[in-house]
């Protein structure tokens, strides 16, 4: 009985020892010299075809220091974290071209991307400097950073716009437009590059969650939600990683008073002590090589005497695995964000399954540019980000939820999960796989259950 009590005991510390010593991350120093890597190599291998797609031959993006476009901002070199004074980038695809010409506007070369195109000694005046390349080059369109449904993409402030507008010669005043599609497209493609890391960087967050929801972090009785979450910031920063949300736990449990399941996403929850019975849920992300993940999961705190999750909470849980294969279903190259929350929500319905769709595309940003997919408080059209085509690779947080009655707690449990996923153009691809189980509470009771 020792030498198991022994063995359980060992094979607790190696399981929990791993979830910090399993992942590589790389030094500050390493993580710059990727950013750069993959700047150029999306600069060579997917802003030609963009622009095509565009229809634009010149991209101009203007920001002034700690007022920066967020575009501009995943062209800055890895040692750079903001644009420097004002800073002009100039893209220019000339007829005929399949490489994209990069100009910095700027006092310094931004980056080995952007070599400097302003003499501020010969031309005192950026703007003059930056109207003279462009008359230069003649564009047939000049895209700007202006945009209605998309945030990501309207980051030219009024004040860089009039200035513009100002210098601009008359005759190239019609030439001006939109540059959203570009800028969406820049933000939502990922480069083979990217996606072979990308199952790295869930992975390290799913080990991240993983440890979070066990015993190694919560002591039932003891441990609130709120303790869990500030274990989680304090342990992102341990492993030299960021976040771009605070992470949530939550509670649903039997009791009839407690009425989470019904809780708005517009209310974070109040902390709760964690008690055996309770099942919870994480809404967490980590931010990584200028990627982002976002990520929900379960887990169930055993109660004496259970060595595995009950059944009744199994079979809700498939549910939600189920609704995911709906949604993932439906995703279609070309199709909009809109068209597939209507086949979606079609299919669901006829296999009487109740719940709610609002995934969001994944990438540079966490809630990032692309096609909308329902939205928490709006299961109808998204007007604008909802009408834009799905288009292949590119990254999406599989986000919904199911609301399953149990009759052993007598009220509905709200299955809440979310993955990070790639789209290829035929099927969608889960980062590192997708939860199949809810976790239980110990884990060390898996070694007890023969």
């Amino acid at each position: 009985m020792k030498k198991i009590t022994l063995l359980i005991s060992l094979l607790f510390v190696v399981t929990h020892f791993g979830f910090a010593q399993k992942h590589h991350v790389l030094t500050q120093r390493q993580q710059a010299a990727v950013v750069d890597q993959w700047l150029q190599e999306r600069i060579e291998t997917i802003l030609p075809e963009l622009m095509d797609r565009a229809d634009l031959d010149m991209w101009i993006l203007i920001s002034r220091e700690y007022n920066e476009d967020p575009v501009i901002r995943t062209f800055l070199p890895g040692t750079w974290h903001a644009a420097r004074r004002r800073t002009m980038l100039v893209m220019y695809k000339s007829p005929g071209s399949s490489e994209v010409e990069t100009l910095a506007v700027a006092r310094y070369d931004v980056g080995k991307s952007f070599k400097k195109a302003w003499d501020p000694e010969g031309q005192p005046d950026q703007w003059k400097a930056l109207i003279d390349l462009i008359v230069e080059r003649n564009p047939n369109k000049i895209g700007l950073n202006t945009s209605g449904s998309y945030g990501h993409a309207d980051g030219l402030n009024l004040t860089e716009y009039n200035q513009f507008m100002k210098y601009l010669p008359d005759d190239f005043h019609d030439k001006v437009t939109s540059a959203e599609k570009l800028a969406v497209g820049w933000l939502e493609t990922r480069t083979p590059s990217e996606m072979a890391t990308y199952r790295h960087i869930q992975s390290i967050a799913n080990s991240i969650i993983q440890e979070g929801l066990s015993e190694a972090v919560i002591t039932p009785g003891v441990t609130t939600t709120e303790d869990v979450q500030w274990w989680y910031r304090e342990r992102i920063k341990e492993l030299k990683l960021d976040t771009w949300f605070h992470p949530t736990v939550d509670i649903q449990r039997a009791d009839e008073g407690s009425k989470e399941h019904l809780r708005s996403f517009a209310v974070n929850p109040d902390a709760q002590v964690i008690m055996p019975g309770d099942m919870l849920h994480i809404d967490f992300g980590i931010t990584y090589l200028r990627l982002n993940t976002d990520t929900q999961q379960l887990a169930y705190v055993l109660k004496p005497g259970e060595n595995e999750v009950p059944k009744y909470l199994v079979d809700a849980f498939k549910v939600g695995n189920r609704l995911q294969d709906i949604l993932t279903s439906q995703f279609k190259t070309g199709r909009t964000g809109n068209e597939i929350l209507r086949e979606t929500r079609r299919i669901m319905e006829s296999e009487g399954i109740k719940g709610s769709i609002y995934s969001h595309p994944l990438g540079t940003h966490g809630h990032a540019s692309g096609p909308t997919i329902g939205m928490w408080d709006n299961q109808g059209d998204t007007p604008g980000a909802g009408d834009y085509p799905l288009y292949p690779n590119t990254a999406y947080a599989i986000e919904l939820n199911a609301v399953v009655y149990v009759e052993e707690w007598n009220k509905d449990v709200r299955v809440m999960l979310e993955e990070g996923a790639f789209f290829d153009g035929e099927k969608v691809i889960y980062f590192n796989g997708r939860q199949s189980e809810i976790m239980p509470i110990p884990r060390s009771q898996f070694y007890l259950k023969n």
